[in-house]
């Protein structure tokens, strides 16, 4: 009994040991992960060994270091950064926080884990431009961004619905939600699906392939769709 006990003890070593190596290399990976604004271009297809491929273009970048947070200061650690560049007058407290800095209308964190504070200053420093170079073709991407706004609509193309039967005595009641709760609530339950204001919600996409990348133009060519319309702020992070 005590040597089966043994056995269990070393095989539970093991992979403890096994998981702790494994984390080291996630955060070796995690160290080196690229991150970047940018704004979506158009659509458009490239050709690749005779095979049309579908391309979203999008200029990431120039973006600069406005801010960098520490766990200590701030409670948590992120990197703050500013993208495209405005004339736009700037309230005072903005003036102050971006001074020597220039104008941007957009300005953004992005998280660090803990684990990597430690290091996190020596690889960025305020005033530091990031660009495409950071990134490589064939790597993959997380985009985020908000979605196309599509206004107030019925729940047929909002969620789906199915709509009800076209014959017996259905008139004008295919695309009709039908009923929204039972009588003894009284009201309407929160959650109920029903017709309203669709798009402009925050979207991610993962595993977006980097198809070729522009190092002069600052563009990103990224295989298949992204959220949002042309011009539409977009996060772009490894």
């Amino acid at each position: 009994m005590l040597s089966l006990f043994q056995w269990f003890f070393d095989q539970s070593n093991k992979k403890r040991a096994g998981l702790a190596k494994n984390s080291r290399l996630n955060l070796a990976v995690f160290i080196i992960m690229p991150f970047i604004l940018g704004k979506k271009l158009k659509m458009s297809q490239i050709w690749k060994n005779d095979k049309a491929i579908p391309v979203t273009l999008i200029q990431a970048g120039p973006a600069k270091i406005t801010q960098i947070r520490t766990k200590e200061k701030d409670g948590y650690s992120a990197v703050q950064i500013g993208f495209d560049a405005t004339k736009k007058r700037l309230n005072k407290p903005l003036q102050g926080h971006l001074k020597d800095l220039g104008n941007f209308k957009h300005l953004k964190e992005f998280r660090i884990d803990g684990e990597r504070q430690a290091i996190s200053d020596k690889e960025y420093k305020v005033s530091d431009i990031l660009d495409v170079s950071q990134f490589q073709e064939g790597a993959k991407v997380k985009i985020s961004g908000l979605d196309k706004g599509r206004g107030f609509q019925g729940v047929v193309k909002r969620h789906g619905f199915h709509g009800g039967p076209q014959t017996h005595g259905q008139k004008n009641r295919l695309r009709a939600p039908g009923s929204i709760g039972s009588t003894a609530p009284q009201r309407v339950i929160k959650g109920r699906k029903m017709a309203g204001h669709m798009g402009q919600e925050r979207t991610s996409v993962k595993n977006l392939e980097i198809v070729s990348i522009d190092k002069d133009k600052n563009i990103l060519m990224v295989k298949g769709a992204v959220p949002g319309a042309r011009g539409t702020l977009l996060e772009i992070s490894n």
